[in-house]
């Protein structure tokens, strides 16, 4: 296991180079309970990217996967995650990447590009569209921490809380830590800070993901904008999709951005 320290944590990494050299690098940003060889080997991304002459460098986010697992819930601001990734391209000495995160890997994506927006050619979200921008719905507790705790799954009665906690339990992860993870206080995304975003940037999520909402609507807010919808997929089915790594590829060949055709 690769693995670096950054604010006293122990985050685990794998940093992958197809043989012959990369033509390019990308950073990836994994989801809520999933962790890096589940977010994106699995899902088939490490060989489409190898296959691309890409160079993978994915992280395993705090409280998730090999890397720490904290339990205090102060220690997940999404400052904090930004700044594991930054830290980890500047382990690597990585000065300029591309950046593709998928559904909570989305917020950190976008908090890291607006950070060091001159880092990132080109900026990918995946499971999220038009609901991003609208405010957290009003609820009692924290629903999401209380399923990741409950003593038995199957007194969980909404299906997305349940997916969660059933994914966690398959992966293995510490429960007690994503829980905290959930817990920590974030602003709203700074939405002007996104309208000012220089870098191309792709949208796409699943046809059936009822809780991203439509990609274009988001992809809007961005000056070059790009948004993709993913025909009969849902929010975990969406990411293996062939389709989803189809608009990947055409977005980082510049397919879809004819004036401006590649960030490198």
């Amino acid at each position: 296991m690769a693995s670096f320290t950054h604010d006293g944590v122990l985050l685990a990494y794998d940093d992958i180079s197809p043989a012959g050299g990369a033509e390019r690098t990308i950073v990836l940003l994994h989801g809520f309970t999933s962790n890096r060889n589940e977010g994106w080997r699995r899902t088939g991304w490490y060989g489409a990217f190898e296959r691309r002459r890409v160079r993978v460098i994915a992280l395993d986010q705090r409280g998730h996967g090999e890397s720490a697992k904290l339990y205090d819930p102060q220690a997940y601001t999404r400052d904090k995650l930004a700044a594991d990734a930054l830290a980890l391209m500047d382990h690597l000495e990585v000065g300029r990447a591309d950046l593709f995160g998928y559904s909570m890997g989305t917020r950190t994506a976008l908090k890291t590009a607006m950070t060091a927006p001159d880092r990132f050619s080109n900026l990918i979200l995946g499971g999220v569209g038009g609901k991003l921008l609208e405010p957290s719905p009003s609820v009692t507790g924290n629903p999401m921490s209380e399923a990741l705790l409950a003593a038995d799954p199957e007194t969980i009665s909404q299906p997305m809380l349940k997916s969660f906690r059933q994914f966690a339990d398959e992966q293995g992860e510490d429960r007690k830590a994503l829980a905290a993870f959930v817990q920590a206080r974030n602003p709203p995304l700074d939405q002007d800070a996104m309208r000012g975003l220089p870098m191309p940037v792709l949208v796409v999520a699943g046809q059936r993901d009822e809780g991203a909402g439509d990609p274009e609507d988001l992809a809007r807010i961005f000056p070059r904008g790009h948004g993709v919808t993913v025909v009969g997929c849902d929010h975990f089915s969406a990411i293996p999709h062939a389709l989803t790594k189809a608009a990947v590829f055409d977005f980082l060949d510049g397919m879809m951005d004819p004036d401006f055709p590649e960030g490198f």
